[in-house]
């Protein structure tokens, strides 16, 4: 990772479009960008930015906000964050040939001539950020203006998130009549998002030696009861707006236990629920621990006074909120028309957690629209096959225009 912070952000005036995104994505990709080391990356986006005398450009921690000003009726909002999930042997990037078998079968697919970038990033989502600076850059002629928000640490806790920060600290730098969130959609539509809330359920029981467990009580065992529970939910897919979301509750850590030789006086199973956009975030969290539990972020451990979990210790971590399909606005309708048009696709729902939400709560209509799959997300043989840039570049240029 030396020599991080010389990184430059640029392209050649006289190279072919795909050549152009293919040294952006090159440039961006070879920045190591986990979050909590998006610092560098940032620097070179920003001088990047800078030389865009049509922008102005402004700098929150490690979130950047390039607008145009030139006079239009309305403001379109393109946004992708700079993170990404932890590097999995698959840091530096690099370019894989035509019948390379590092290509999965799933992107070779209809791109058996083409060459396709691997590594962390790929499609979460540094190659809508290639898109964006392209378009940052070239686009001055657009029927809207337009604001590029680059942001930090959207890969951790809602409590980080670079977007959150700025919305909070300077709310008039986030305003707009339509937002595209660039997550990975194959250049799709994907509408609204999933909400996402996890929790410890707690369960408390007595030490002992293991040797007299008669003398305790063992709360790794009366964990069964919680996972008992969560084997009997029904996972549903719920029909918001004309778009299914498939919901999810789900253990994703278990922790308990202070010696081999101990009887456990404590165990906590580390819980995810990812609801659909039909329910408010309240609503979502008195299904699982009753509406008065009183459990809030930071709060400590509370009972559960109803719902999944009731008569469990309940210790909130993290939770945001879903967001609505948010296609009836006529540019979302518009952009629906020409992706239809392209590419042949229908919107469908995101099940993961964006920042539409945010958008969402703002008032702003928003959808996820990005190069490559959504499937490919933080595994570690991520990539991307370069006409997806191409085609999300000419996509957006030709509806912003």
């Amino acid at each position: 990772m030396d020599g991080m912070n010389e990184l430059e952000i640029g392209f050649s005036a006289s190279a072919t479009r795909q050549e152009q995104l293919n040294g952006l994505m090159e440039q961006i990709m070879g920045s190591y960008s986990v979050s909590d080391d998006e610092g560098p990356l940032t620097d070179a986006v920003e001088v990047f930015l800078n030389k865009q005398q049509h922008l102005t450009v402004r700098r929150h921690g490690d979130t950047l906000v390039a607008s145009t000003n030139f006079g239009r009726e309305r403001r379109v909002i393109l946004a992708g964050h700079l993170d990404t999930v932890p590097v999995i042997d698959n840091f530096p990037p690099r370019w894989l040939e035509p019948g390379d078998p590092l290509i999965r079968e799933d992107v070779a697919d209809g791109h058996e001539h083409e060459r396709v970038i691997w590594g962390r990033g790929a499609t979460d989502m540094k190659g809508s950020d290639a898109v964006m600076l392209y378009l940052a850059a070239t686009l001055t002629d657009a029927e809207y203006d337009l604001t590029y928000v680059f942001y930090d640490h959207e890969e951790v806790a809602a409590e980080q998130n670079g977007l959150r920060k700025v919305v909070e600290a300077h709310p008039d730098w986030i305003s707009g009549d339509f937002a595209i969130i660039g997550e990975p959609t194959d250049c799709g539509i994907e509408g609204g998002c999933n909400g996402t809330m996890r929790f410890d359920v707690i369960t408390h029981g007595i030490a002992a030696h293991s040797a007299r467990a008669w003398m305790g009580r063992n709360a790794i065992h009366a964990a069964a009861e919680i996972l008992n529970r969560l084997n009997a939910y029904e996972n549903r897919a719920i029909e918001v707006d004309g778009l299914a979301y498939q919901e999810g509750l789900n253990a994703t850590l278990i922790s308990g236990g202070k010696g081999t030789n101990v009887i456990p006086d404590e165990c906590r199973v580390h819980v995810n629920y990812r609801f659909a956009p039909d329910k408010s975030l309240a609503e979502a969290k008195a299904l699982m621990i009753g509406a008065d539990a009183g459990a809030e972020l930071g709060n400590g451990e509370h009972v559960a006074t109803g719902g999944v979990f009731e008569g469990f210790g309940i210790e909130m971590k993290d939770e945001s909120p879903s967001a609505r399909p948010g296609l009836t606005s006529p540019l979302a309708q518009s952009l629906v028309e020409l992706v239809r048009e392209r590419t042949g696709r229908e919107p469908l729902a995101k099940l993961g957690w964006t920042d539409v939400a945010r958008f969402s709560m703002l008032g702003i209509p928003a959808v996820n629209l990005g190069a490559g799959s959504p499937l490919l997300a933080h595994k570690h043989d991520e990539q991307l096959p370069e006409s997806d840039l191409l085609l999300m570049t000419n996509l957006l240029e030709d509806w912003l225009k």
